[in-house]
């Protein structure tokens, strides 16, 4: 597998909160196994789709932009990791366990930011499962693909073609457009343009002007980019801004 960081990109985009919280309300979760130890770590995008057995020890809201971020999206509705074998995962877990228990001064920065710890490496963890669907996991589990769709991730502005991306991943034009249409389920450019569009969306929420958004995400023009964004997500850019201010 290549050398290269795979999430630290879609982590800084998108801003992560976690909070302990009720089960019905969580998305992440620590289980204790029938022989009364803990066994492992859930996560479900989703908690609606939550149904799990065994002891639940610990459990979490997590706060990720669910509606913008492409790699919740690609996530299955849970993914498991056993610790019971991992020393370090276990080592982990058994610290947020102590920390939610002792309620402590500062427990609640402390646990934020022990989870994102935790849930960095259950992504990691997916992520070098693979996936069994095409998707954004499954390109960034493929050592070629992933690449490409790292350099989109840092440089989203670039002007970029799928001949520079076809370089980044070290294939030809043909055999890279295909792969990435069978592995990620869209051409690479329909991937790019999503990717822009998720993070321009951060970008407005949080009263970015529009012109400027639309340059830093290499759109020649604002009108151009406001058609793009409508034709996304059924409404004009000013008007996610105007709610932001």
């Amino acid at each position: 597998m290549a050398n290269i960081d795979r999430l630290s990109a879609l982590l800084n985009r998108f801003e992560l909160s976690i909070a302990p919280a009720e089960l019905c309300d969580a998305s992440l979760m620590i289980f204790r196994g029938e022989n009364h130890l803990v066994d492992r770590v859930v996560f479900c995008a989703d908690p609606l789709t939550k149904s799990q057995s065994g002891t639940c020890l610990f459990a979490a809201k997590v706060d990720w932009s669910a509606g913008a971020n492409p790699l919740l999206q690609a996530l299955p509705c849970a993914v498991e990791m056993n610790v019971a074998e991992d020393p370090e995962a276990l080592a982990l877990v058994s610290l947020i366990l102590s920390e939610d228990q002792a309620k402590r001064c500062g427990a609640g920065s402390v646990l934020n930011r022990l989870c994102e710890v935790l849930l960095v490496r259950l992504l990691r963890f997916q992520i070098e499962q693979g996936a069994t669907k095409a998707g954004l996991i499954a390109g960034l589990a493929d050592p070629r693909l992933s690449r490409a769709i790292v350099a989109m991730h840092d440089k989203p502005g670039r002007q970029w073609t799928s001949e520079d991306l076809a370089v980044e991943a070290g294939l030809s034009l043909s055999r890279f457009s295909e792969l990435f249409q069978t592995v990620v389920g869209e051409s690479p450019m329909a991937y790019l343009r999503r990717w822009r569009l998720a993070i321009a969306r951060r970008d407005l929420a949080r009263g970015d002007r529009i012109e400027q958004v639309a340059r830093r995400y290499g759109y020649g023009s604002p009108e151009g980019f406001s058609r793009a964004f409508r034709k996304t997500y059924g409404q004009a850019p000013s008007a996610l801004r105007s709610r932001a201010a």
